[in-house]
């Protein structure tokens, strides 16, 4: 993972943190071709009733962030949970190419399109290390069939950092943990997608 270094302050949609607070969530731009794609891929798991996932992996633009690489990690997955394996060939992959890790994108193979305490977990290392990182999920067989989602922070982020519980899957407390990105956040464009597979080498 990479850490969030400093960063000029260009739109006015604000994250706030207890060290930066006039720290702004800066726009990331995703590959509209990226979900549908994703979907295709995971086709074989997801009639095998089991989850897929991938990295969202791009470049610091100054202003904005980009996606430009879907990366497959090796895995291996159940019906409601995804594990990487060999990270450290993740790692090998994004330092060479210098990319950053700006999301994370997993199927839902029966389910409907919302954020599990095994996921909400998952997200909050990447957000905890790039306040811009969100987590999509794809629901091939619900409506919606995805959604696009991060920690709310203050409140959410701070709740599941603090989140003991040894079981996979537990409740957390009653409050907003985590919302739907809007349009200022993450935007959907036209714009070039390399996938890499790792799992076929």
């Amino acid at each position: 993972m990479h850490a969030a270094r400093h960063r000029r302050v260009y739109r006015p949609h604000y994250h706030h943190h207890p060290q930066f607070p006039a720290l702004l969530v800066l726009p990331v731009r995703l590959p509209r071709e990226c979900l549908q794609r994703f979907v295709s891929i995971a086709r074989v798991n997801t009639a095998k009733n089991r989850e897929t996932c991938g990295l969202l992996l791009g470049k610091d633009k100054g202003s904005k962030y980009a996606v430009t690489t879907l990366l497959i990690p090796k895995q291996h997955s159940t019906s409601d949970t995804c594990t990487m394996d060999e990270e450290e060939l993740v790692l090998q992959f994004t330092e060479e190419r210098h990319l950053i890790t700006l999301g994370w994108i997993h199927t839902h193979p029966t389910q409907s399109c919302f954020m599990s305490s095994v996921d909400l977990h998952t997200h909050s290392g990447f957000q905890r290390m790039l306040p811009e990182s969100f987590a999509v999920v794809c629901a091939p067989t619900s409506n919606p069939a995805f959604g696009i989602f991060r920690l709310t922070d203050p409140g959410g982020l701070q709740v599941i950092l603090d989140c003991n519980a040894k079981e996979a899957f537990h409740p957390h407390p009653d409050v907003s943990v985590y919302t739907d990105c809007d349009n200022n956040h993450v935007q959907m464009k036209d714009s070039a997608l390399e996938i890499v597979d790792l799992r076929e080498t």
